[in-house]
């Protein structure tokens, strides 16, 4: 994306995954975007393969390139604690979103963009679209009135938008559901890719980090 366009959008916050990156790439990412803060969205704040993104010590590298670290996994992890977000051990995203929790998640996103803050909520996965940071939290900032834009893993940008209609194409559904709105198509989408991604207790040994 033009890096002007973003300029001139308004309560803009990031995401980017950690993918297998070294932390001076990782960093490189940030500060290209001028990133301040790295908002943690892991439920599990430790990757088992990439030791360099664990909590403390990510938290000491952006603390070198005077970038802030918060850990947002209890608000915005996509393994819930809340019983009631599950049905037959899955996390349903609609419920996780309405949720106390996740509500003060948003309102703390929201100050830090009121006070100048440029945000980067942080997850696993290369792939925006393979992570719940876009299926479940951007989708929710975005209904927030967040402009959200994703740091891909080459360096350059990709908004909400731009990410949602990849997923409506991805399954093809502008092609096989000629009836449905364009709002029915990108709900449809969602909730496939949700099906795909969600935390599901029966799954746990297997747990791709990006569930986290």
């Amino acid at each position: 994306m033009n890096r002007v366009a973003i300029l001139i959008m308004r309560n803009v916050v990031y995401t980017v995954g950690h993918s297998t990156h070294s932390i001076e790439y990782f960093v490189d990412l940030l500060t290209k975007n001028k990133v301040d803060v790295v908002a943690d969205v892991r439920s599990s704040p430790y990757s088992r393969f990439n030791p360099q993104f664990n909590k403390e010590t990510l938290a000491a590298s952006l603390r070198e390139h005077c970038i802030k670290y918060v850990f947002l996994g209890d608000e915005f992890g996509a393994r819930s604690l809340d019983r009631s977000c599950y049905i037959d051990g899955k996390v349903q995203y609609d419920r996780l979103a309405k949720t106390e929790l996740f509500r003060s998640g948003v309102e703390r996103v929201r100050l830090g963009v009121d006070r100048g803050y440029k945000m980067a909520l942080m997850c696993a996965e290369k792939d925006p679209l393979d992570c719940h940071r876009t299926v479940l939290v951007s989708r929710n900032l975005e209904k927030e009135g967040f402009n959200v834009v994703h740091i891909l893993s080459d360096g350059s940008t990709e908004t909400q938008q731009s990410a949602t209609e990849r997923l409506v194409k991805q399954f093809k559904l502008h092609q096989s559901d000629l009836f449905l709105s364009d709002s029915e198509l990108v709900e449809k989408a969602f909730k496939r890719q949700e099906e795909k991604i969600a935390y599901a207790e029966a799954q746990d040994s297997s747990l791709n980090e990006a569930t986290r």
